[in-house]
C-alpha cells in the first residue's frame, strides 16, 4: 500500500463502506472493494498503534513536568 495519510485512508475506507452499503455494485466489484477495505483498515490500525506509542501525557507533579507513556497511563 502506498504511503497514505491516515486521513486519506479513512476517507477512502468511508467511501468503500458507502459503496458497499449502497448495493449498487456487482459482486466482483464488491469483493474487490471489501478486500481493499480490509487492507485500509489494517493500515489505519497500524498507524493508530504507532501514534499511540508516541503519545505522551504531561502532568504537573510536585511542581515538575513529568511525561508518561500512553501505555502507562492506560494501566492506571
Amino acid at each position: 500500500m502506498k504511503k497514505n495519510s491516515f486521513e486519506t485512508a479513512i476517507k477512502e475506507l468511508e467511501d468503500i463502506v458507502d459503496k458497499l452499503e449502497s448495493g449498487d455494485i456487482n459482486l466482483e466489484d464488491s469483493v474487490y472493494l471489501y478486500e481493499k477495505g480490509v487492507k485500509l483498515k489494517k493500515y489505519c490500525e497500524e498507524k493508530l498503534k504507532e501514534v499511540e506509542l508516541k503519545i505522551k501525557k504531561i502532568k504537573l507533579e510536585d511542581g515538575k513536568i513529568k511525561k508518561e507513556n500512553f501505555n502507562e497511563i492506560k494501566k492506571n
